[in-house]
């Protein structure tokens, strides 16, 4: 074996590679135990959402001194349909009072248990006389939604049972949270088996092997336990904040983009099989000719992802490091434990379709090399073409929503109990119910913000619950429109215009709407900051990667029109076929990190492959060799990406289903139209001028393309 190829023999040595299998199979022994408490290590309280140096964190850090920290409200409505409360509607309100204080937390697994209520107030009475409202205030401390589910629950078990024709239902923060965390409970487990199941069905349909799928799976899982090991170790010893968005799309980012690298590293390995007699040779030059390629892609994923951090916003801020872990982890066991597992298994493991030494390479004749000789024909028109039909796609971006979401419309499908509550509380009570502004104030200015904040349109109430600490003063209002709408964020703004102009007060404004509205707002920030670093950090891989100036720029430009386009179809269907009201603030900005990172993968896969098959054949031929030899892997691996991320489609929640549903639909699109006719048909158009300004740009001749339809000429053996 040549000195070229000793590093990248280190994992799959007639030795070495059972000292690789063992090292991850004590990986796997201590990470076990450390992932399963993943969990536990998340922190789903609001300080894990919110801006750092927004007025709303301000408000939730000092009110700390007047009301208990971590508290949601529920509000319980009781009512009939179209008839006025009774006496003994009224007495069965009043008798669930103190059951309701005397609900503990079910999260406790040793010592006493907690209350979840620190304060009940009512039942207080509407003025139609038609309904009763109880508000509970809740603690939910770090646990976030994780109490709220079982907890929501046990109060639906005591408000519910009354006398006939009387209906009680939760809604407002802790109600919403409750079925929320409903839907979480249980979800990492369900999401597991359905990408563990749409990964291996790919996998089956690519090989067409009873066998071969079962290495690249044993790698993702084996990865999947690692970093979550390693985010668990990080989140309780280093500080590192893990929300439950982070943990369940970690899971989907590991499978995809690590059975990405897995069928990059296979398919060149079956090359190498053909041109090789010995195995280990063969693995060491499939892992020495794909190893730059799946080097930058796993970089490119991890430094995009990273890129998150310039975010304000902390959740999206702490998903970048939880999820380059995570592609770090799965970059490691694809290129040392499954080479090693493939060597030490052998070529049965391809059976029954076992690459033979000797034999044909099928990606010569196959389909991808008909479609290479199809795109040579007339090049340009293709590349035209192609564009301007994406371009058109990409116009419906124009009609997509991001605004906030209501609480109301966050469901995909069915009706929570919330949902139902927060339209009868709509009836009877004013709609800021359960959701009050709070307000913070220099001690002596209370009756002048108050005055202040009655003037304000949308405040039907302002009151002060607290006595004055600190020389500060608090107050809490009541909203006469729904908190979560665009009346209440500009209730919202009225009222902090309103109180920041009295002079000396030092006044704040904070509270569930003013959280939406300044979660809404550092969402569009983060989008216009990170956006353009992410862009950077591609085109700086890309750069060293080809060693070129031109292949980058034509290859983002590619990778963004794919992404207008995956939105603007996305738009469309979002508005026309699903319904949604809208997506969410941040939607833009994960669905870019997504597409690009991940969409800039293929176009790595692909070009690394032709830069090589450049230097030997030229651009044109170099070209349609890289896309018969790659187009293939890339089309199996954006589908296991795709079927990945569609997985999310089977969490009843507008986000997350809006999330996977575009990533997966821009991720078919870039690999089946993107990489395998837009790029190629740029490369042939542009020709050697794509490596500008290399050696290879300089090149005096171009090897002439072979005729349309002739195959193309196999990569050079080793």
């Amino acid at each position: 074996m040549t000195r070229a190829y000793r590093f990248a023999s280190l994992p799959c040595g007639r030795r070495a590679k059972w000292v690789v299998l063992g090292v991850w199979i004590v990986i796997l022994l201590v990470s076990l135990p450390l992932a399963g408490k993943l969990t536990d290590a998340q922190k789903n309280d609001s300080s894990a959402w919110l801006p750092n140096d927004a007025e709303s964190t301000r408000v939730v850090e000092e009110s700390k001194r007047f009301v208990p920290s971590e508290t949601l409200p529920a509000v319980i409505v009781y009512h009939r349909d179209g008839a006025a409360i009774t006496a003994a509607d009224r007495a069965k309100a009043a008798a669930d009072v103190p059951r309701l204080k005397a609900v503990k937390s079910d999260l406790e697994t040793s010592g006493p248990k907690r209350r979840l209520a620190v304060d009940v107030k009512g039942p207080i009475p509407s003025q139609d006389g038609k309904a009763l409202e109880t508000i509970v205030t809740v603690h939910v401390g770090n646990d976030g939604w994780a109490v709220l589910g079982p907890g929501i629950e046990d109060y639906r078990d005591i408000v519910q049972k009354g006398p006939p024709g009387l209906d009680a239902h939760i809604t407002g923060p802790a109600g919403y949270g409750g079925d929320f965390s409903n839907v979480f409970s249980g979800f990492d487990s369900a999401l597991l088996a359905v990408t563990a199941a749409i990964v291996i069905a790919i996998l089956l349909l690519t090989y067409r092997s009873p066998i071969l799928w079962l290495a690249p799976l044993l790698c993702v899982a084996f990865s999947l336990m690692a970093a979550q090991a390693l985010i668990y170790l990080l989140a309780e010893h280093a500080g590192l904040t893990v929300n439950g968005q982070a943990a369940f799309i970690l899971t989907v980012l590991v499978f995809g983009a690590g059975t990405d690298y897995a069928l990059l590293l296979i398919a060149r390995y079956r090359e190498e099989l053909r041109r090789h007699q010995d195995r280990h040779e063969a693995m060491a030059v499939a892992l020495h000719r794909a190893g730059p390629a799946i080097v930058a892609s796993g970089s490119t994923v991890a430094l995009s992802m990273l890129a998150l951090f310039f975010a304000v916003l902390s959740s999206t801020q702490s998903m970048g490091p939880v999820m380059a872990i995570g592609i770090v982890v799965a970059f490691a066991a694809m290129v040392t434990l499954l080479p090693a597992l493939l060597v030490i298994c052998g070529r049965w493991m391809f059976w029954p379709r076992r690459p033979a030494y000797g034999s044909d390479e099928p990606t010569e004749r196959g389909l991808w090399a008909r479609v290479g000789s199809a795109v040579a024909v007339r090049p340009r028109i293709t590349w035209l073409v192609t564009a301007v039909v994406l371009g058109a796609l990409a116009v419906g971006v124009f009609g997509l929503r991001t605004d906030t979401l209501a609480a109301k419309d966050a469901f995909s499908t069915g009706k929570p109990d919330a949902v139902t509550g927060e339209e009868v509380l709509g009836r009877h009570f004013p709609a800021g119910s359960g959701a009050p502004l709070q307000i913070i104030t220099k001690a002596g200015t209370g009756d002048r913000v108050r005055a202040a904040l009655l003037n304000v349109p949308g405040v039907a109430d302002v009151r002060s619950p607290a006595q004055p600490s600190g020389g500060r003063v608090y107050l809490e209002g009541t909203l006469s429109v729904p908190p979560d709408s665009d009346r209440g964020f500009a209730a919202v703004k009225a009222a902090r215009d309103a109180v920041h102009a009295i002079p000396g007060a030092n006044a704040i404004v904070g509270g569930a709407s003013a959280v939406t509205l300044d979660v809404s707002e550092a969402s569009h920030r983060d989008q216009n900051v990170v956006i353009p670093i992410v862009l950077v950090v591609v085109f700086g891989i890309l750069a060293l990667l080809l060693r070129a100036l031109v292949a980058p720029l034509i290859l983002i430009a590619t990778v963004v029109l794919s992404y207008g386009a995956a939105l603007g179809v996305s738009a469309l269907v979002f508005n026309h076929v699903f319904g949604f009201a809208s997506t969410d603030p941040s939607f833009a900005l994960w669905t870019f990190v997504f597409l690009v990172a991940l969409g800039t993968d293929y176009n790595i896969f692909l070009m690394t492959r032709v830069h090589e098959e450049s230097k030997r054949v030229g651009t044109r031929r170099g070209a349609l060799v890289g896309l018969a030899a790659t187009g293939g892997v890339i089309t199996s691996a954006g589908t296991v990406l795709a079927g990945t991320f569609a997985a999310l489609g089977t969490m009843p929640l507008v986000f997350v289903a809006a999330l996977g549903f575009t990533v997966a639909f821009g991720v078919l699109l870039d690999t089946f139209i993107v990489r395998s006719v837009l790029v190629t048909a740029l490369n042939l158009d542009v020709g050697r001028r794509m490596w500008w300004p290399s050696r290879l740009a300089r090149a005096e001749a171009e090897a002439p393309a072979d005729a349309p339809g002739e195959p193309a000429p196999a990569a050079r053996g080793d």
